[in-house]
């Protein structure tokens, strides 16, 4: 049986609770005025509304898209919202743009950026995603310096924690960096925009040859060899991660390609004496010139200098409730809903959307719709909230966690402000830079 449409074109008006045209419920008078508000007719056509979400203001650009913040009118939430001119896509930039979605809908991890809904219209697409309001690991180092190696090891247990999820999965990201590191709390981190990402369908040794990412961030066989795999060049870009984060500045340098380039290859960077001796190992133990000397991520993970740190665990893929809603069991043909079906998470948001009006038969109506679907998508919000209400790792002062260490130590934004200052010099302009293969290739290598 095909999925019922989940345009928001066309309201499903066959279920038993929607009863009149106004509405009674919320969805049902949020769905009322998407259809006959004036006003809410004008701002779609504006550019400040799309589906059930509302524009609040601009997070940042790239060559392509733009981020808006914007909030869910349903639940609420505030959402981060990535658009992307379509017109402006060629062939390969749209399938980097449909992988971007596939994988953000394989990954499940508490350190990464959430999915919640993909709207299309005739000229654009836009990514719902969840909303990190800390802003970047770049500008929080950028302007306060380098961290406390305690704030330092609990963030990048996050990160090396979320990476290694994708590599269990045979994705690799291929963009790490400090400006795709974002803040959801003082205390916890998220890695996101999964553009240059890629699944590796011939598992994690498979040859990759598409050079991309930010070079400050890259191995030294994205500058020397043909191919590459995926795996050792996403653990380099978290030395280089780590480094900035603790020394508070990058490990090579150069105002141009050619010299950065040649500093990757020579391996020039220096570690200052101030770095204790365990994390000045990891680091070492990552940037290896060679990827087969390269530290694991299992190593990494293991390492002296993150020993004692708790680490976040994935979200259980063997039940997909998080991403669409358990079907419910039938007996005799007759639908049968038990709270000993769903999860306590599942149970509470469905309660929950059930009060807004989004009752067991529209979830389960849209179910393989999945992120195209607005009621899939206030779901997986409303999931996502109820998981984070639920949560408390990471959610307190870091001196009170496992391994911690240094009581009186503080999280990041409590710090004293410092002057603002630019470790990158005038690296700045790497941040929007886009390979280009033909200078990619060094005979001296």
């Amino acid at each position: 049986m095909p999925c019922p449409q989940s345009s928001l074109e066309k309201k499903n008006s066959s279920d038993s609770d929607e009863k009149n045209v106004g509405g009674e419920t919320p969805y049902e008078k949020l769905m009322h005025s998407l259809h006959h508000d004036p006003k809410w007719l004008q701002e779609v056509n504006l550019g400040r509304r799309v589906g059930l979400y509302k524009f609040r203001g601009k997070l940042g650009s790239g060559n392509f898209s733009q981020v808006k913040l914007a909030v869910h009118q349903l639940t609420k939430e505030r959402v981060a919202i990535k658009i992307v001119d379509k017109g402006m896509l060629d062939d390969k930039m749209m399938r980097m743009l449909n992988q971007e979605i596939s994988t953000m809908e394989s990954i499940h991890h508490p350190n990464l950026i959430r999915l919640y809904e993909v709207v299309e219209t005739y000229s654009k697409l836009y990514l719902v995603m969840e909303y990190a309001s800390g802003g970047e690991l770049y500008n929080k180092v950028t302007t306060l310096g380098k961290l406390e190696e305690m704030v330092a090891r609990n963030l990048f247990a996050q990160i090396c924690s979320a990476v290694n999820h994708m590599h269990e999965r045979h994705i690799v990201h291929r963009d790490i960096k400090a400006e795709n590191v974002f803040f959801s709390n003082p205390n916890r981190v998220k890695l996101g925009d999964f553009g240059f990402s890629t699944h590796l369908t011939e598992g994690n040794n498979q040859k990759l040859n598409t050079f991309c990412g930010s070079p400050p961030y890259a191995a030294p066989e994205l500058f020397c060899d043909e191919n590459y795999i995926g795996g050792p060049v996403d653990v380099w870009a978290l030395g280089v991660l780590l480094y900035f984060m603790v020394v508070g500045r990058m490990p090579f340098k150069g105002q141009n390609v050619p010299t950065l380039k040649t500093n990757i290859i020579a391996g020039a960077y220096h570690i200052p004496s101030n770095v204790s001796r365990e994390c000045a190992d990891l680091i070492e133990g990552i940037i290896q010139q060679n990827p087969l000397d390269r530290l694991t991520m299992s190593s990494i993970l293991s390492s002296d200098w993150l020993k004692g740190i708790v680490l976040p665990s994935p979200i259980d893929s063997n039940n997909g409730y998080y991403l669409a809603p358990t079907l419910r069991k039938s007996v005799n043909n007759i639908s049968n809903e038990t709270n000993e079906q769903y999860s306590s998470i599942e149970q509470t948001a469905r309660e929950r959307l059930h009060d807004l009006g989004i009752t067991s038969q529209l979830l389960e109506g849209q179910n393989c719709q999945g992120s195209r679907s607005h009621i899939i998508g206030a779901y997986r919000i409303v999931v996502h909230r109820v998981q984070k209400q639920l949560s408390s790792f990471l959610d307190t002062d870091l001196h009170n966690f496992h391994g911690g260490g240094g009581g009186g130590e503080k999280s990041i934004v409590h710090r004293r402000r410092r002057r603002r200052m630019n470790p990158l010099g005038k690296m700045e302009k790497w941040k929007n830079y886009h390979w280009n293969r033909s200078i990619n290739r060094n005979p001296d290598c």
